[in-house]
This record gives C-alpha cells, sequence and structure tokens, in this order.
C-alpha cells in the first residue's frame, strides 16, 4: 500500500497512517544525523516512511539509519523541514536505493 498527500502550499491532510512509522536518515560529515529525503523526478520532495523496520531495510539496506516517530509528529518534522509528498511503504526506483 502507499498513500500521498501534499504539502507546501496545501494543507495537510491526515490520512490514515500507523501510530509509529520508521524513517530513514543520513550521518553528516559534521556528525548530525538527519531525515532522509528524496528529490523526485519533477522536482517535489518527498518523505518515505515504513509501517515496519523490515519494509525500510528492504529499500535501503541492513544498515541504513532510521528513526523511530509517531505519527503525530509528522506535522512537527513537516514545519522544520517541509515535503511535498508522504509515501507509506512505497518502494524505491533501482536508482535512488540504497
Amino acid at each position: 500500500m502507499s498513500l500521498a498527500f501534499g504539502g507546501r502550499g496545501e494543507a495537510m491532510s491526515r490520512p490514515s497512517i500507523p501510530p509509529v512509522v520508521y524513517v530513514p536518515t543520513l550521518h553528516e560529515d559534521d556528525g548530525t544525523t538527519r531525515v532522509r529525503m528524496q528529490r523526485m523526478r519533477d522536482d517535489t520532495t518527498a518523505l518515505f516512511v515504513y509501517s515496519a523496520l523490515d519494509r525500510l531495510q528492504d529499500q535501503y539496506g541492513d544498515d541504513a539509519g532510521w528513526v523511530l516517530l509517531r505519527a503525530d509528529t509528522l506535522d512537527d518534522l513537516y514545519a522544520g523541514m517541509p515535503f511535498d509528498l508522504l509515501f507509506l511503504d512505497r518502494e524505491l526506483s533501482p536508482a535512488k536505493a540504497g
């Protein structure tokens, strides 16, 4: 199952998502960790979240960084790091995986 909803410039509607989601992260050279966003072909920014850790690892690999977030904190994440699309349990294209 995949779902997406709009971000910037639109009111964010709350689709049915699990109470917690696994969110991929990146570890930066300066030691900070940030949420991993994906740039889409149409230049929009997407946040991919997963309902189970194994689903995230299927897309990003077993060693991928992640954070477990309550679904009700996604609005806070959006406020600090706006994104255009939110995808739940969506497969990455082969070029974006890993």
